[in-house]
C-alpha cells in the first residue's frame, strides 16, 4: 500500500458548544494533514500528484481562511469541532481525487497536541 501526505494550514475562529454551553469565540492556526492511500501506481509511478492534492485541499479551505467557522457552511448548522472540521474537509476532497486512491484521511490540529482524524474508504 502506498501513501502520500500533504499538509496545509489555515487561520480561523470558532466557538463550540460543550454540554450545552457555548465557549468563548477564539482563533486557531489549524494544521490540516491529508493522507491518501492506494495499492497501485499509475504508468508514471505515481499514486497521484502532490500539487493536485494541495489544490483540492486549498479549494476546500479557502472559504474558512481568516473566517469564523460558526458563520460558514456547514458549521453554521453543526458544531465546529475539530472532528467535524476533519470530516468536512475529507468529504469535500473525496469526490475530487482520481486514480488508484482507495483510502483518504484528514487530521486536523487546532492546538499543539490536540488532533482529530477522519478516515474514509473510497473504493476497494
Amino acid at each position: 500500500m502506498y501513501a502520500l501526505q500533504i499538509e496545509r494550514t489555515f487561520s480561523a475562529a470558532h466557538a463550540i458548544v460543550m454540554n450545552g454551553v457555548r465557549e468563548t469565540m477564539h482563533g486557531h492556526d489549524w494544521r490540516v494533514r491529508l493522507t491518501v492511500e492506494g495499492a497501485s501506481l499509475d504508468d508514471d509511478g505515481l499514486l497521484c500528484d502532490f500539487h493536485v492534492l494541495q489544490s483540492h485541499v486549498d479549494a476546500v479551505l479557502a472559504p474558512m481562511q481568516n473566517g469564523t467557522l460558526n458563520d460558514i457552511a456547514p458549521f453554521d448548522t453543526i458544531n465546529p469541532t475539530a472532528e467535524q472540521v476533519a470530516a468536512h474537509i475529507a468529504k469535500a476532497v473525496a469526490p475530487m481525487v482520481e486514480g488508484g486512491i482507495e483510502r483518504l484521511s484528514v487530521s486536523v490540529t487546532e492546538a499543539p497536541g490536540c488532533e482529530a482524524t477522519f478516515h474514509m474508504e473510497l473504493r476497494s
